[in-house]
This record gives C-alpha cells, sequence and structure tokens, in this order.
C-alpha cells in the first residue's frame, strides 16, 4: 500500500489520520528489538527447478498444510512458522533466534519431523538474556527465508528484529513463540524463488493473534514489491489484519481480514464492503486468494483458526481496472506494506504462500488441520 512513516510516531497523522492507534491492547514497547544489528546474508538458490521440498507423509498419515496443497496441484513456494513444521515430513529449523548482547545465534528446530518448535533449545540459549528472531526459515525447499526488512520508501532505514520472547503460547502442552511485530519490525525477502508474479494465480494465509492489532500500515504477510517502493495498484497481493480504514474498510469497526493489493486494503471490491465483518476470534486464520491470470477474480476467507471452518467475506472481481491485470512482483513480506512501512503490530504465528489457486476443498482441509492444532490450548 501506499504508507506514510514518522520515525517518532506510529503514523504521520496529516496523511494518514484514519491509521492512527487503534487496538485493544495498549502497545507495549518490544524490549528485545535491535535497530541496526546486522541482517543475516544468506544464499540464494541456483535454479528454482533444483530444490527439493520434504517428501509426502505415508499413506494414511495425518497431512500439514504444504502437503495438503501440493496434493491439491499447487505446492507451497514460502512457508514461514516459528510454532510447527507445516509439512508432515519437515525436520528442518524453523527459526532462528540472535542474542542482543553479543550476536550468537542459534537454529531452532522441531521436536520430531511434522512437530511442534524445539522451544526448550531458545529457552536454554538465550537464557534471561535479550534475544530476537533473526531468521524465519522457509520450509518449502525454495530457501524462501525472511529476515528483518531492507530499507524502503516510506522508512528508510532497515527494519528491527523481533522480540524471541515476545509471544509465548502454549499448544498441546508445548510452549511455542509467535512473532511479536510491533511499530519498527519486519521481515523480507526480495530476491524469491517460485513466487506468484504478474497476474498469475496464489493462495496464501496466515495465521494470527486475534487480540493485538492496530489502526497503522500494515500488519502483512504475503506477495509485496522487490524494490520495496510503492509501485502502484496490482503490485502487491498480501493478507492484513487490522482496522486501518483510510483505503478501504468493512462493517463496522474492525478488525478485518483484507486483502493488501497496494494503494488499497480492501475488504471486497468496494468500500465499506459490508460483507466482511468485524472478527473477534482469539486466533485468526486469514486467507487471500488470486485467481488465475485474466480471470479478474480473487477471494478473502476468514476463520477462527481454533474451530470451525472458513466464511468467504468476499468472492469476486477486482476492485478496479487499476488492479486488472495484477502486476505482482512476488517479494514476501511479513509486518510491513509493501514499501516498508512499518506503524503496525500484531502477533504472527504461521503463513505459507502457493503459486494456484487452490480448491475450496484444499482450503477446508488445510482449516482443519489449523483448528487441529491451534485448538489444543
Amino acid at each position: 500500500m501506499r504508507k506514510f512513516y514518522n520515525g517518532s510516531s506510529l503514523i504521520l497523522g496529516i496523511c494518514c489520520g484514519a491509521c492512527s492507534l487503534s487496538s485493544n491492547e495498549e502497545l507495549a514497547p518490544d524490549a528485545g528489538g535491535v535497530s541496526g544489528s546486522a541482517g543475516t546474508v544468506l544464499p540464494r538458490p541456483v535454479a528454482c527447478s533444483e530444490e527439493t521440498p520434504p517428501p509426502p507423509p505415508p499413506t494414511g498419515s495425518t497431512k500439514a498444510p504444504c502437503d495438503i496443497y501440493a496434493e491439491d496441484g499447487g505446492p507451497c513456494v514460502a512457508a514461514h512458522s516459528t510454532v510447527r513444521a507445516l509439512y508432515a515430513e519437515y525436520g528442518g529449523p524453523l527459526y532462528q533466534v540472535r542474542k542482543t548482547l553479543d550476536g550468537a545465534t542459534k537454529d531452532i528446530g522441531v521436536l520430531a519431523p511434522g512437530g511442534f518448535a524445539n522451544s526448550a533449545d531458545q529457552e536454554a540459549f538465550c537464557g534471561t538474556a535479550a534475544c530476537t528472531i533473526s531468521i524465519i526459515y522457509d520450509q518449502s525447499g525454495k530457501a524462501n527465508h525472511l529476515t528483518k526488512a531492507p530499507p524502503g520508501g516510506a522508512k528508510t532505514t532497515p527494519g528491527n528484529e523481533a522480540n524471541a520472547k515476545g509471544v509465548p503460547i502454549t499448544l498441546g502442552g508445548h510452549t511455542v513463540y509467535g512473532v511479536h511485530i510491533v511499530p519498527g519490525v519486519g521481515y523480507r525477502n526480495n530476491t524469491p524463488c517460485g513466487t506468484a508474479t504478474g497476474d498469475d494465480a496464489e493462495t496464501e494465509y496466515m495465521v494470527v493473534g486475534g487480540n493485538l492489532f492496530n489502526g497503522g500500515c500494515c500488519f502483512d504477510y504475503g506477495n509485496m514489491e522487490t524494490s520495496s517502493r510503492d509501485d502502484g495498484e496490482g503490485t502487491m497481493e498480501a493478507v492484513y489484519f487490522g482496522t486501518c480504514t483510510i483505503w478501504g474498510k468493512g462493517a463496522g469497526s474492525g478488525p478485518w481480514v483484507m486483502g493488501d493489493l497496494e494503494n488499497g486494503l480492501w475488504a471486497g471490491n468496494v468500500s465499506p464492503y459490508e460483507g466482511n465483518t468485524p472478527v473477534t476470534y482469539n486466533y485468526v486464520t486469514g486467507m487471500v486468494k488470486g485467481d488465475a491470470a485474466g480471470k479478474n477474480h480473487w477471494t478473502i476467507k476468514v476463520a477462527n483458526a481454533q474451530s470451525g471452518s472458513f466464511t468467504t467475506p468476499f468472492d469476486g472481481p477486482r476492485p478496479s481496472a487499476r488492479y486488472n491485470p495484477m502486476r505482482k512482483q512476488g517479494a514476501i513480506g511479513l509486518g510491513t506494506g509493501g514499501d516498508n512501512s512499518n506503524g503496525a503490530q500484531g502477533n504472527f504465528f504461521e503463513g505459507l504462500m502457493t503459486a494456484a489457486y487452490a480448491s475450496d476443498a484444499a482450503d477446508d482441509a488445510v482449516q482443519a488441520n489449523i483448528a487441529s492444532v491451534y485448538g489444543q490450548q
């Protein structure tokens, strides 16, 4: 979206008064955030075709979200979570933590393939010291890892890393940690592999906490500009959660799951879009899907991440000719807008992207898997 940032305040009120801070929870300082700490440079794949995702699970065993989408014909091209594996057979690292004091790092893996994060390793490594999340690893095999956001058009300094201890939750008796986004924190990968570009199809979702949000721009996860600049309508397609209203809104006062399509947070194809109602779940699954090239069709889905199935607040054409065709660039961002605006807050637990418009049956199976995990709290 076109966003505005002021280094001494959350949002530049003259330009973005409708996106001022508006949350049901007081904004807490991010004690573990590091400003200007060195980012990790990760090797990029030589050729995307040479990448190998985790193998499918054995016949008859439980499938995780990326297994479900692979079986549906649209495998994950990015899969990020500090909570759990998003493939039943994934046994690699989920994220990396960094000690603020000396810069030492440690990868945090899973308790077992397909399982929860081994958070005891984080706790033993960090102890009482301040630690940040320095890398959120991509589980898909595409090496679309997320590190702190580089400078962008709206905020011309890099993003900060999240406090690794900022949002502990307990699932199935295991303590795990989400990504605690506060103003100034953001993650990005501007050299993506395999993500949707142009008017091509994609499916993306994120699971977030429903009790932390604001009207700042923009608590997004998904497809963004590789330039970290506002490159115009249709150059983004990301999932948003919050109460920003300057570009568009749903019914009531929010929060809403909306699509950030650049220069517009859209709850539907008009604003206000009354069919997109406020979301009040403790944990929220928000999904945005863009259909195949030339179809001028996109979808928003919402669910309680702890139980039940998706509702579909919007399923229809793009908001205007400025978004048809789309001009997606394929970068992956978390916690900021496309141009590195980072006045938002929220708690992120997992998200993925495919390069296909998934079937409703696959979406429903994914939501059932999500509920089976987050319903254990």
